[in-house]
Formats: structure tokens, sequence, C-alpha cells
């Protein structure tokens, strides 16, 4: 009963009236929270519609280990945000506060706005007026009548009923030029026992934090020679291409090893051991494997921890989400109590299964659910984390090199620096019977890179009104490091300060002042730019003809690095591994021909490979360069001179670098062409 009061009292029930306001949003999720704030802040009238039962998306809903990349391109809302939700409780840290509190601090926060929030209400239909959405009307049959609209949910529903053009799934390499775009059958990447049974590092235990990809050899097939669950036939495409098919979800869900707050994990009624096969023949391949290697716990506060994904079985669903994002109520709820009864069945058959190994049972029992979190919803995590849903296409999208070569924009209304990070899309069987991880990686990082105005806006001609700040224009590889929560809300907080200005203006959302946008934004403290950005050696501004290692030909896995002082702030290392199965291959256009001075950077070090072997195919034929890394590049510390080549206009150039018999660490950086006169 106090619960409803509190609910009435902040406005979080639904209502059956039509109603005029200046910003209508749709989603409460952080975005679409810090939006509605930021814009009743500035004196608009703000409601809020948010399709399920609970505002706060995912920080409210489980996921409570922030995924924050660099701290420092976090300010503005999210910040103030966050710093409130930890100051709630004694000894909470930044961006680790416990779902309550993060309830808690959103209920306040847009109390003290005056945001009407309305819950539970389903978007049903949209009403426009030739580029101008008019209004949206919910399940319920309220008409929400507006000036100005966002969509902020995870899904992308009030975009894709307004007619803005969207994708789902993902893109091939070839449409926008992405090393790491489209299918992908990732290679076995072993690990050792002793690594496989560390402890996650958040809880004192050794080895890195997360483990993605296959690990061993493992069959995917029953005795009857069909896939196992969860394992699907290969689809037979070539590497790179296009598919409708996105990364897992899961449930980010909050688990304690206390004994006065810990409840069993719940047995679904709908629970089939026979799902959990490909997991049994996992923790056979590593004997001893401990129930905090099977999945990341991210501690929170107060004993209690974000328990999310890795590795080739845990918490995601591989493949049980495709039909999700395009769904319609049925579809997304089946999907949905499907992803909820897969997770628990796990976790009751890791604690209860009598294959499972004694040990990691005993484990497995000393954890459980928060009897004090999700209170209403059977302690169980209010929010499926939709990691993708559609994606807009805009005048300007957002891809692979913006996160890593392209990294400055003039138009910046914030900043993200997460890894590019996907989780597995699927697992699929490969010729010899053996399973695969498809799709999953999270060893190449992003740089600090600014994210442009133009990201959140449609094309004028499809919705003059509309912004979008979680479903923005973006590429799946680029979606991969924008999908954090602060960035969602940073994105958020711009959106709702744009909304206004174009509302106080009476302009298209694409056409507002976006340098006075800026200036609203750094005023309340938002970060557009760092200070070290100025001091990066930017490929742009280099002389002569250019080309970073992200826009090479990879073959074989090649590692990302930002060490050392690289062109553009990142490289690529071979990590010392797979000798003559890895190369860069730089192919270069010539604008005129003649002959050029042919330069490669790269960072120095004593584990560097002495003799890495560089192929420059010119006019005159092929010549081989063997370059040692372990001496500092002669040209301002950074470049080393290959030699002067002549090269043709009608012919690209093409430098090689490989790892054939090399006796180190090969790097490879940019490559620089420079005419010689």
């Amino acid at each position: 009963m106090l619960f409803h009061r509190l609910l009435l009292l902040l406005g979080l029930t639904s209502s059956i009236c039509a109603a005029d306001f200046d910003l209508v949003i749709y989603g409460g999720t952080p975005s679409g929270l810090g939006a509605g704030i930021t814009a009743a802040r500035e004196g608009a009238s703000v409601v809020v519609i948010e399709p399920t039962q609970w505002i706060g998306g995912m920080v409210t809903g489980g996921l409570t280990s922030t995924d924050v990349g660099k701290q420092e391109t976090i300010g503005g809302f999210p910040r103030e945000y966050f710093a409130r939700a930890a100051a709630l409780k004694p000894d909470t840290p930044m961006w680790y506060a416990e779902p309550g509190a993060n309830m808690a601090a959103f209920q306040a926060m847009l109390k003290e706005a005056g945001v009407k929030v309305v819950t539970a209400q389903a978007l049903k239909s949209v009403s426009k007026d030739g580029a101008r959405i008019t209004s949206l009307t919910t399940s319920d049959g309220a008409t929400y009548h507006g000036k100005e609209f966002i969509d902020a949910s995870y899904e992308g529903d009030l975009m894709a009923a307004a007619k803005v053009s969207y994708i789902v799934g993902r893109e091939s390499t070839a449409q926008y030029g992405e090393p790491l775009a489209g299918y992908h059958p990732m290679p076995i990447r072993p690990r050792t026992v002793e690594v496989m049974e560390s402890d996650c590092p958040s809880i004192g235990g050794k080895g890195p934090s997360y483990i993605h990809g296959t690990p061993v050899s493992i069959s995917g097939l029953d005795a009857q020679r069909k896939p196992i669950y969860g394992v699907f036939p290969d689809p037979k495409l070539a590497p790179g291409s296009a598919d409708n098919r996105t990364q897992s979800y899961n449930f980010r869900i909050c688990v304690t090893q206390r004994e006065d707050i810990k409840i069993p994990f719940p047995k679904p009624a709908s629970y089939d051991a026979t799902k959990y096969e490909l997991l049994l023949r996992l923790i056979k391949a590593f004997p001893g494997i401990r129930f905090g290697r099977l999945f990341h716990l991210g501690k929170t506060a107060n004993g209690k921890y974000d328990l999310n994904a890795q590795g080739l079985f845990s918490t995601d669903y591989p493949g049980a989400n495709f039909d999700y994002p395009d769904g319609d109520a049925a579809t997304r709820a089946r999907i949905w109590q499907d992803h909820t009864d897969f997770i628990q069945g796990m976790l009751w058959f890791l604690c209860h299964d009598e294959r499972v190994p004694q040990s990691l049972r005993d484990q497995a029992n000393t954890w459980g659910l928060c009897k004090d979190e999700f209170t209403d919803n059977a302690h169980w995590p209010y929010a499926l984390y939709v990691r993708e849903g559609r994606r807009m296409i805009g005048d300007y999208v957002m891809t692979q090199k913006d996160l890593q070569t392209d990294i400055f924009k003039n138009d910046s209304i914030g900043m993200g620096s997460f890894l590019i990070d996907c989780h597995i899309v699927q697992r699929i069987l490969a010729e010899d019977g053996t399973v695969r991880d498809e799709g999953s990686f999270q060893d190449t990082p992003a740089l600090p890179y600014q994210i442009p105005y133009r990201s959140l806006t449609p094309k004028i001609a499809e919705c003059e009104n509309l912004l979008v700040p979680v479903c923005l224009s973006a590429s799946h590889i680029a979606c991969c490091s924008l999908r954090m929560e602060p960035v969602y809300m940073a994105l958020g907080h711009a959106s709702g300060l744009a909304a206004v200005m174009a509302l106080k203006a009476n302009t298209p959302v694409q056409k507002i002042d976006v340098p006075a946008l800026q200036k609203k934004l750094l005023e309340q403290k938002a970060v557009l730019e760092l200070a070290t950005m100025a001091k990066m050696i930017r490929s742009a501004k280099l002389p002569g003809i250019v080309m970073s290692e992200q826009e090479a030909e990879q073959t074989g896995h090649w590692t990302g690095s930002t060490f050392g002082s690289p062109v553009d702030g990142s490289s690529l290392h071979d990590a010392n591994s797979d000798k003559g199965e890895k190369s860069l291959t730089y192919r270069l256009k010539i604008p005129t021909s003649g002959r050029y001075e042919v330069r490669m950077s790269y960072a120095s070090a004593t584990n560097r490979a002495s003799n890495v072997p560089v192929r420059i195919e010119h006019a005159g034929g092929t010549d081989t360069v063997i370059v040692n890394q372990r001496k500092a590049p002669a040209i301002d510390g950074l470049f080393v001179s290959l030699g002067t080549f002549t090269f043709s206009a009608d012919q690209l150039a093409v430098i090689t670098i490989s790892n054939k018999d090399t006796d180190g660490i090969v790097g490879a950086d940019a490559v620089q062409l420079l005419p010689v006169k």
C-alpha cells in the first residue's frame, strides 16, 4: 500500500486521458529519464511513457556493476545521477549502487523536476502530420499529444512506428568498410586449466575478467549426430556477410552470499536439464572449474554482486533473441519468459544436478538472490538485457572508424570509450562436429571518441521532431561500444536539451543551433572532449597518403593496443602467436604516378620482433624489408623509412606486414607514403 501511494505521488501510474505536452518520451530507460529530467529543468512539460511496470531500464533492473569505460569521459547528467545513487547508502562506491538505491535516485530526481511518468503502457499507434509526429496512443487507449518526441526505448518502437529508417542485425564488412562487421566464426582459443579454474578478479581471483570464445574442442552433437540444445547448424555464410542476427541477451542478476538476505535460486516451472548439456561438457573439459569462472561477478555494494555472462556457456542465451527487436508484444513476452526460464534453470542445474561435480554444486549453493531487491518481482531482475534492438539509419551512421580513427566530431554532444564488446551471437557446428562461438569479440579497444549530434536525428524528410538517443544511427560494430548506460544517459541529456531548443526556436531538431547546444551542455558539466585528445597524432593531419591499421585488410586475429603513442591513438599486434598465419595488408590509392618514400609506424619494446618482414608491391615489382621493432623508429620516434619506390596511379600501392618466422611481438600502426621530388 505504501509503495502504491508513492507511485501515485510521483505520477508513476498509467493515465487513461488525452493530454498535451511539450515533450513526449517513449521509454523510461536511464536515457529517457535523463532526457525528461533535463528538459523539465528547462521549463518544458514532459511525460515519460514506459511499457513495463518499472522505470530505469537496466540500471534499476539488474545492471549495477556499471560499464563506464574511461570515467573521465562521463559528466553532466549521468555523473550527477550516479553520484546521487551512491550517496543514498554509506560506503557505496561510485557507479556501483544497489538496484533499490538506483531506483530511489531516479524517483527523487523525477519528482524534483516535475516529470510525469506513465508505466505499464506500450505503444499502440503514432499519428503524423507530414514529417512531424503529432501524438502517440498507448495500449490503454490514452493519447499523448506533443510538440517534440524522443524514442529512448531499447527496442526503437516509436522510431519504427514513425516510419524512420532502421536496421536489425549485422552489416557486412563491405557496407561501411568495418573489419569486424558481419558473420564471423571464431577459432578455438585455448585456455589453461589454471586460468579457467581461477575465480573472478572482482572477488579476489586471478586471470582476465572475461573469457569470451571457445576455450577447447567440445562436441556439439548428440548420440543421433544431431546438434545439442543451443547449437546451430553452420549457416555457410562467407565471413563478413550481413545477416539479421544480433548479440545475445541475458538478465543481469543481483546475487549475494550474505546469509541474512540470501534466497536460493528458484527452479522454473519449465525446467529442462537437457538444455544444459553443452554446459556439462564444458565443466567436464575443465575439471575443477569454479562458479566464479562460469560467470562474471561484479562487486557492487553491501555484499551484493552483479552476475553477468562470460565465456562459451553462461547467462547469455545465444540464438534465443533473434525475433525480439521486430517482434510483436506476444513474441517479446515469449522470449522474455524463455530467457527467465533458461537462466533460472541453469542456476538450478548447477546447484542440484548430480552430474555437476560436488565442489561446483557447493560453490553454486553459496550464492542466491537478494531478498531485499526486486521484492515485487519474486526478487528477479526487472529488465531483460536487450543489448541491441533496432538501429536507426540517419544521415550520419557511426561505424568502427568513428571509435578508432575518425574520433573527432565538430558537433560532439557526448563521448564514448568502452571497448568494442560483442557477446556471442550464436554457437555453430564446425565441419568436425565441434562447437564454435560465432560473432563474439572483446579484445578490440576503442579510443575515447566524440559522438555527433547527427547520430541522434532521423533524416529530416522522415521525421523532424524526433530524437533517438538509444537506438541511434550506428552500425552493429559501433553499437558494441556505444551501448553502455552512461553513454545512453549522456545522449539522453543532450536530447532533452535539444528538444527544448527545437521547441523554442520552432525548428526541426536537425536544424537547431548545435554550438548553442554544446555551450549549454558544457555549462551543465557534460564532457564533449578530453584534453589529451589535443596531443594525439592524427592521421588526417599527416602529410602524404596515410592509412591506419584499422583500414588495412587483416588475416588472422590481431589484438588492439594503445601502447606507446600510436597514430590516431591505437595500433594492432599479433600477440606473439600463430606465426606465419597473420598479416596486415594496406592497399593505398596513388593520386599521381611517381616516386614515394614508404614509411611505417610502430611502438618499439624489448619484447617486439627484430625481424618483421614488410613487403612493398610497387610499379617495378616487389621488395621485402626487414624491420627491427626493438629499435625506436628513427623519424620523430614514430616512423621508420622502408625506402623509396615508384608507384603508378593506375595501380594500388600494397604494403603487407607479416608475422612469418618472427622472434617476438609484431606491431602494426599507420603506413605513410610521401611524394619525392
